[in-house]
């Protein structure tokens, strides 16, 4: 096994909502304070800040500038960082290479979004994603926001495989056991398949509970090299693999039978960049904006085989007490959605032991994944508690 990479040395956090509490910039700064006093470090400390934003968002929510407000002198490292919902993980990877090359000593990466209101979430997201590049083919018919293109991606894979609305459903409801386990998940009271089953469509075959919860909020991480891992007050949590794989295909590239999405490439890249394979993967931490998503990323990611994540949810492995975790945090259906940095999140919390109640008990590598687009874009991370993974 080779040498980990970096260490994430910092996680902080803004308030999260579903009502107003301030701007997108003003949720930022919060996270990134949080995350530097983490890392017990000050403003004076970092000269990397590497900034994420929900694509769909005006530029001008979270700009360049931003390092004015939190007091940042003298960076050496300084960028947006845009691969839409590939973005925070990328952030990581690219925090990496700057600090591996001598770029930056400590660098801070932040995801932050505020476009949601009481009222409803629905037309902060409905933007179009065009699947044809026919101009204006999506909104005649009236396929708004990734809930469109990602039904016709679920009707395919339950075509393909033979799978069953039960198996969106057993995912939802592992994802709501862990929930129950985090009391900053957003959505924690249990539910049955029948109740699944006899909730609401939004797109067939995607109902309500197969949806990410969208709130207000940030989250930033501070990271800085293996060094100087242990002069820091909280565990150091290693970044041993990174990768990222892109497709672009007419119509829906992650459906072409050939090509599939990027995932396999950025699995591919992780795994051989840690020395592992995804029989060594011990816990899950996926951007599951849907719940068709997380079982084509369980499929993607060498986990189960194709056509056999269903079954693997349902019998409860990935649930409390399985053999593979995933998304112990409630994930995006159940916890909250903040994009990559949900996921990220979470693995640095189990890296460090500070799950509480919803701790898994073995954390030695965890894969951690963000996509973007209709799976056009993947981005991952393998971490760790440990310096080595044998």
């Amino acid at each position: 096994m080779g040498k980990p990479l970096s260490s994430i040395v910092g996680l902080g956090f803004s308030q999260f909502s579903r009502e107003d509490i301030g701007s997108t910039r003003d949720l930022a700064i919060a996270a990134i304070e949080a995350a530097v006093r983490d890392a017990g470090l000050d403003a004076d400390d970092l000269d990397g800040l590497l900034i994420t934003r929900s694509s769909s968002a005006p530029a001008h929510d979270l700009p360049l500038n931003i390092r004015n407000d939190l007091g940042f002198k003298a960076l050496r490292l300084l960028s947006i960082v845009d691969a839409e919902g590939a973005s925070a993980v990328q952030a990581i990877q690219h925090a990496t290479l700057a600090l591996q090359n001598d770029m930056a000593s400590a660098v801070v990466c932040v995801f932050a979004d505020a476009r949601v209101d009481s009222s409803a979430s629905g037309a902060a997201f409905s933007r179009i994603m065009s699947l044809t590049g026919i101009t204006d083919w999506e909104r005649q018919y009236g396929l708004y926001g990734a809930i469109g293109p990602y039904a016709l991606a679920a009707r395919r894979y339950m075509a393909r495989y033979g799978a069953t609305q039960a198996d969106f459903g057993a995912y939802a409801i592992a994802c709501r056991k862990w929930a129950r386990k985090n009391p900053s998940a957003f959505l924690r009271k249990p539910f049955s398949m029948e109740d699944y089953l006899a909730s609401r469509w939004v797109v067939e075959p995607l109902r309500m509970l197969d949806c990410a919860y969208a709130v207000n909020g940030a989250i930033a991480v501070v990271l800085t090299t293996c060094e100087r891992a242990m002069d820091f007050p909280r565990p150091p949590v290693y970044v041993h693999g990174m990768g990222q794989g892109h497709s672009r295909l007419t119509g829906l590239p992650a459906l072409d039978e050939k090509s599939g999405s990027g995932a396999a490439g950025a699995a591919a890249q992780a795994y051989s960049m840690a020395g592992i394979g995804p029989g060594d993967i011990d816990m899950c931490q996926l951007y599951d904006a849907f719940s068709y998503l997380g079982l084509q990323l369980l499929e993607d990611y060498g986990l189960c085989k194709p056509g056999e994540a269903g079954a693997f949810v349902a019998e409860g492995h990935t649930s409390p007490g399985g053999r593979l975790p995933v998304n112990t945090g409630g994930g995006h259906l159940s916890g909250f959605y903040l994009q990559g940095m949900t996921p990220v999140s979470e693995a640095v919390i189990q890296a460090r032991g500070a799950g509480a109640e919803r701790q898994a008990g073995h954390c030695n590598a965890i894969l951690v994944n963000g996509n973007g687009g209709q799976s056009d874009y993947h981005a991952a991370l393998i971490l760790s508690p440990h310096r080595s993974l044998t």
